[in-house]
């Protein structure tokens, strides 16, 4: 008897940016990205995508020199979310401060909003080339863990 057929994970986004190699140090200091070494002789190509992967290679975002999306709203995906821990959450925030993401109009920005879900939080950005962006996390926040400081220290 044959299985029903499922897909095992998402493997990769391609995303049209100017520069492949400027995009993946933006993508490096902001996600956490890296090249995936293994598929790096495809960029020798320059019709060819620079591979990006997260840290266990489950997800990746394939480099192509193009126009970006920039700020058509309806040209490419609508967003990519990247999910994390609750500490990688928290982590991220922190993170932008130093490394600034951008905004709906362009404007960088180094605190983000955090948008909660119920069973899951999540913060919206956008890359330097218009690509809409997500992390979220389901898991429970710190306060959801050990309860709520409802009175001061």
């Amino acid at each position: 008897m044959m299985r029903e057929f499922r897909v095992d994970q998402l493997d990769h986004v391609e995303l049209f940016v100017p520069d492949r190699h400027e995009a993946a140090a933006w993508y490096g200091r902001t996600l956490g990205l890296s090249i995936a070494a293994e598929y790096q002789h495809w960029a020798a190509d320059p019709a060819g995508p620079l591979m990006l992967a997260t840290a266990r290679a489950g997800t990746k975002l394939a480099l192509f020199v193009g126009e970006p999306k920039g700020h058509r709203p309806t040209a490419g995906f609508h967003l990519v979310a990247f999910r994390v821990s609750a500490a990688g959450f928290d982590a991220f925030l922190a993170h932008v401060r130093d490394n600034p993401v951008f905004g709906e109009g362009g404007e960088e920005l180094r605190e983000l909003a955090v948008r909660d879900h119920g069973a899951a939080r999540s913060v919206y950005f956008r890359d330097p080339y218009g690509h809409r962006l997500e992390v979220t996390t389901y898991d429970p926040s710190p306060a959801d863990v050990h309860g709520r400081d409802e009175g001061g220290v």
